[in-house]
């Protein structure tokens, strides 16, 4: 699954899915999808690029 991470506000981050879909997740729902996922960090400065 491939997304792109977008913080927009500093408890905030934008996840959009290369398929379409989006969501807004706090840091504590974004840490928890990343752990589902197997991604343990993601650096500092956002706007990242991330595939799974």
């Amino acid at each position: 699954m491939s997304f792109n991470l977008n913080r927009i506000n500093p408890n905030q981050t934008q996840v959009m899915f290369h398929d379409g879909r989006f969501e807004t997740l706090t840091n504590e729902e974004l840490d928890e999808m990343l752990a589902q996922m197997g991604i343990s960090e993601i650096p500092d400065g956002f706007d990242t690029n991330v595939t799974d």
